[in-house]
Parts: structure tokens; sequence; C-alpha cells
């Protein structure tokens, strides 16, 4: 979808427009400048044409730095990933320093750049907008964030810069589809996804160095294997975020991230002989959130215990990756050596059998069949406060299969009230689903929808 980044300097209200474009209170606002310290993302629900927001507030230097630093990052980031940028002042304050900097930045960016003139709360105000006219982008949105005012005239002006997109998106996903089963190879800097994509392919595709971070781009390299077609996604390892001092690597996380949520399947490669660290599981658990399919490669197991028999190495690794990454256990994992190509062959013939395996969607009947079993072996716990207990009405199983090769599919269970499953009792779900309909590789993705039992009843 097209990004649409909201950038200014702290304190003029990009989080209350985020909140108010997203029609949800993801972004915390505040008085105090500089609240927003970490990007979040959304999808603009107010415009007519699917969009992503982006809030870039509080990225980079510290407020104790001073505002250079950030003012610069922030337009970097928005300039390198945005199909629009919002950017916002403040009509209380006027026009200051900061925004004439960050003005003079993003008149060199080669995209539309609306101006948005915040907290224009009566006409006053919006008399007082004249001086921002030395920006020099053209007549400004004027709005309240904070009370709404002027948001139709906002999201009609950014509609009509991103209709254009739509074209440039339909040709992206036919690209998409041209491109097979994409996998991004991700994990800590270091970690060996250079190389192994380098085994993968047999060649020297990528730059592979021992110092930490040389791939800073995520690369998109085509293979072919038992006539499947590939699209590897070789990512920058992802640091932690207290680490990412500069812009470059920021902008590497960035393009990581978003190579997780648009692969079809996430390729985590794990240095072994160094083990499982904090970072690791922090990276399975944006996979995790991203509800992407999953294969763990862990790497290096030459290095691993060398001298221990092979059928003990093998134990302990498996219950290295079980106890470190208990969360992501419907992830399977294959050790190779990718700076000696033994084994690397199993890595894509691993992802042929999940695809494969993720096609194995259970009819409803026995789907339904099914869950009513652990209903009835493992009643649900009464709510304390009502003393009602969850009664599951029907279950389907929803698959979108042109958005990706390897479909994940949503398990929808219409219930009495959704408040009363408990996330232990969903986790519960998912175990004896996964032990009738074992797919490995691939996560139960459950959505619960609350239904009066006499509509129910009407409508069946």
């Amino acid at each position: 979808m097209p990004t649409v980044a909201i950038v200014g300097r702290p304190n003029v209200g990009k989080s209350a427009l985020f909140n108010r474009l997203a029609k949800r209170k993801i972004a915390i606002v505040h008085d105090q400048p500089g609240v927003t310290r970490d990007r979040i993302s959304a999808p603009c629900l107010a415009t007519a044409v699917p969009c992503t927001l982006i809030d870039t507030g509080g990225i980079g230097a510290t407020l104790d730095d001073g505002f250079g630093a950030q003012v610069t990052l922030e337009a970097d980031i928005a300039m390198q990933t945005a199909n629009l940028i919002l950017f916002v002042v403040d009509a209380h304050e006027g026009l200051t320093p900061v925004d004439l900097d960050l003005g003079a930045k993003l008149r060199k960016a080669q995209l539309p750049v609306m101006l948005v003139v915040n907290k224009v709360d009566d006409d006053k105000h919006v008399r007082a907008t004249d001086e921002f006219s030395r920006l020099g982008f053209g007549d400004p949105a004027c709005i309240s964030a904070e009370h709404g005012r002027g948001m139709n005239d906002l999201t009609q002006r950014i509609d009509e810069i991103i209709k254009p997109l739509e074209g440039e998106i339909q040709e992206a996903i036919e690209e998409a589809e041209a491109a097979g089963i994409k996998l991004a190879i991700v994990g800590k800097p270091n970690a060996g996804k250079s190389s192994l994509v380098n085994a993968i392919l047999n060649d020297r595709r990528t730059i592979v160095s021992d110092i930490a971070g040389t791939t800073r781009d995520a690369i998109d390299l085509p293979c072919d294997h038992g006539g499947e077609r590939f699209t590897l996604i070789d990512t920058a390892g992802l640091r932690p975020r207290a680490k990412r001092d500069t812009s470059v690597e920021v902008f590497s996380a960035m393009r990581t991230e978003r190579a997780i949520r648009r692969a079809d399947l996430c390729v985590l490669v794990i240095d072994l002989a160094a083990g499982i660290s904090a970072q690791d599981r922090k990276i399975a658990q944006e996979i995790l959130k991203e509800n992407k399919p999953c294969l763990i490669v862990l790497n290096k197991f030459d290095l691993y215990h060398p001298d221990a028999p092979m059928k003990a190495r093998m134990a302990e690794a498996t219950d290295h990756v079980k106890r470190e990454l208990f969360f992501l256990s419907y992830a399977p994992f294959v050790t190779v050596s990718a700076k000696s190509g033994q084994a690397v062959e199993q890595v894509l013939k691993k992802v042929l059998a999940i695809k494969k395996g993720a096609r194995k969607v259970p009819s409803t009947g026995k789907l339904n069949r099914m869950l009513q079993e652990a209903f009835q072996i493992n009643p649900p716990p009464s709510d304390k406060r009502s003393a009602k207990r969850l009664k599951l009405y029907y279950a389907t199983a929803a698959v979108e299969e042109k958005y990706s090769t390897i479909p994940v599919p949503t398990f929808v269970l219409f219930v009495n009230d959704k408040a009363l499953m408990p996330a232990s009792y969903e986790q519960y779900l998912a175990n004896r689903l996964r032990e009738f309909n074992p797919v490995a590789g691939v996560p139960i993705v459950f959505s619960v929808r609350s239904r009066d039992r006499r509509e129910w009843d009407k409508r069946k």
C-alpha cells in the first residue's frame, strides 16, 4: 500500500493526527515534547484509498541533544520510505527556526509534501496561518487533530495524491506473483545470512564479511529449485533499538521489518555456535507478531560441540531451540553450515514441505467436531465477575491464497462473547488444533467474534 509519513518538530500534534487518521488511539498523546520515541505504523482508516501511516516522532537523537539531528533523521526516513509526506506545524506557536530547517530539507524530496497546520481551533488561527507560506508548500490543510476540525478536507486531499498509485500497486502485486515464494532471510548481525544466501545460490552474490552489519539493504535475489521459483530477500541484521545509532542503521532496520511483512516465509538464521540470544528471541517475536510462516536455520552447526557424537549434538540443539524459542514452537528447524555448504540444500526442501502442508486446511465439519470435542474435554473457565462461560456456536477457516504463496489460514470462531476467551484457553485450542491438523512452519491464527445466539439461530 502507499505510505504516508507524518513529520514535524516535537509537540506539534503528530501523534494526535496519527490517531485521528488511524481511527484508533495507538500513539501516546501528551503535552510534553518527545513522548513518541519509537516509530509506529498502522493502516489509515480515514481515507478512501488504502494506505499505511508512519509516525516518525522521536527517532534519532534524544531531545536533550537538541532538535537538529532528530529533525534531519525524521526527514531522511520520510523521504526514503514514503509516497506522501504530511509536514505538521503548530498554529499556536507559529513558524519556528526548526520548521524552516525541516522545510528546507523536505523541499529536496522527490515526492509530494503537504503542509498541515494543526491546532487551528477557530477562525482567528486560520488567519494566522499565512506566515507558513514562507515554507513554500502551497495552500496548507488547516486542521485541529484533537477536535477533528478540517479532517474531511485533509483526507480528500490525501486521496487525490495517492489515488494514482493504485495502478502501481497492481503492478507490484503482479510482480510479486512472478517472484514465486518470497523468503526473508533474517537474523542478528553476523549470524551467517549472506553466507547462507550465497550457499543456496552457489554464487557469491552478496557481500560476506566477519564484520557485523556488512549488509545494509534488503536485496532480492531470484533462484529456482525443484521446479519452484524463489526470491531470497537478504536483509541487514536487526540490532537492538538502543544500538541503532545512525540513520543508515535505522533505514536498514526498517527495510528488514518491511521484508518480514512482505515475505511469504521467514528464514530465521541463528548462530548456533554462539547460542540463541535475546536479540534472536526479539526477531522471532517480530515474525510471530506478523503471523508469518517460519523456518529456523541453525547455522555453524560444525562448530557446535564438534567433539561430541552427532546424536548428542542434535539432541542438545533440539533442547536448546525448544527452550529458548518455545513461543515459536510451530517453526521447524534445520542444522547447516553455510560456510562449507553442509546440508544447505535442506533449506529449500523444507520450505517446499511447509508450502505443501499449508494447503492442508481442515474442512468446516471436521474443524467444528474437533473444537467441540476440545470444549468437552477441557471446558473454558467461567468469568469471575459475570459467572458466564464461553460458548462456541460455529467455526470456519478463511484462506486468502491470492495474497501469499504460503497462505496462513484464519480460524474464525463465532462465540457468545469474545471477552470470555482468555489467552490461555486460546493457546489450548491452538495446541489441540495442531494435534488434529499437524502443519509444521505455519502459525495458527484465531479471529474470535461475538454473536448473539438468537441472531445466529435466525441466520442458520
